[in-house]
């Protein structure tokens, strides 16, 4: 979708993989009059001066944000609150604020309270990533046809709209879906996976120890997926189980029923059961490439190494 400028600045405070993805996409297509950014760390900052990822950088947040009408929130979850409570009384009047964090109820809960009057919260979730991070993971075609999740709690249409017109300049699809609701889809197709992943290699790092590290050398591509995935930022993930809590544990309940009822067909030699469960569990993988969000190459269908 073609672009052209719909804010005049745009403040990204935290600049990983995420924000650097939005900073190079919006001054390749001039979305922005400038671009604003802050990351804590001296050398990350240099780097995305380097990078292009903004037009110029700033030593805090609150300076980061003076002036912005588009202020987007992309640290963890668990950082939040206090990222909020400092660029608060710095907020221009109107000024729309949004994040790029996995999880909306917890970031509402954390955000809202230290918003001025005046301002439009428009929580997002750009449902895109790799397992990389830090200022020079990011390129400006992350975005492309993937989908990016909008919980607007009070703001304006006109404020809404036009946010929704920027991720889709960047190549998003746009949804609307309530903070709850989110969580639990979220659970289901990202939060208990990567716990997942995580629990398979810790297993296989302690096999390692008993098997000379073959499990490293013969790993075959299952295995490898999973390392992709488990590979992601740690802090990340660490405040997306905290503050996700309710849905992430209850999925785990129903895959832990689900993971019984394979053993006991495994046990049983249910060779019918199984081959049922693996036809239904592969048309899902068809339904998700036939949607366009992904290819039927392996590795995730990603190209980038």
């Amino acid at each position: 979708m073609a672009g052209g400028m719909i804010y005049e600045r745009i403040a990204l405070i935290g600049l990983g993989l995420i924000a650097g993805s939005i900073g190079l996409r919006v001054k390749r297509d001039g979305l922005a009059g400038e671009v604003v950014g802050h990351a804590r760390s001296r050398e990350t900052r240099s780097k995305a001066l380097d990078r292009g990822l903004c037009d110029r950088v700033t030593e805090t947040a609150a300076e980061a944000v003076k002036g912005a009408d588009l202020v987007i929130l992309c640290v963890p979850v668990g950082a939040m609150a206090p990222v909020a409570a400092e660029i608060g009384p710095h907020l221009a009047p109107g000024a729309t604020i949004s994040d790029v964090g996995s999880v909306k109820q917890s970031v509402i809960d954390a955000v809202a309270p230290h918003l001025p009057d005046g301002v439009h919260f428009i929580p997002g979730h750009p449902v895109a990533g790799t397992e990389h991070s830090g200022p020079d993971a990011g390129f400006p075609t992350l975005f492309d046809n993937r989908w990016c999740l909008l919980t607007p709690v009070g703001a304006s249409e006109d404020a809404t709209d036009r946010l929704t017109r920027l991720w889709q300049a960047m190549g998003s699809n746009v949804d609307h879906m309530a903070p709850d609701h989110h969580d639990l889809v979220l659970g289901v197709t990202s939060h208990a996976p990567h716990l997942i992943a995580y629990t398979m290699v810790g297993v296989a790092d302690d096999l390692r120890r008993v098997t000379d590290s073959e499990v490293i050398k013969y790993s075959a591509a299952g295995f490898r997926d999973f390392t992709r995935i488990a590979a992601s930022d740690p802090v990340m993930w660490r405040d997306v189980f905290l503050n996700n809590k309710e849905a992430t544990l209850e999925i785990l309940g129903r895959f832990t029923e689900e993971l019984f009822a394979l053993q006991r067909a495994i046990r049983t030699a249910d060779g019918a059961m199984l081959e049922d469960y693996f036809t239904r569990t592969r048309a899902i993988r068809r339904g998700i490439i036939e949607a366009g969000q992904d290819t039927d190459a392996p590795d995730f269908g990603r190209g980038r190494t």
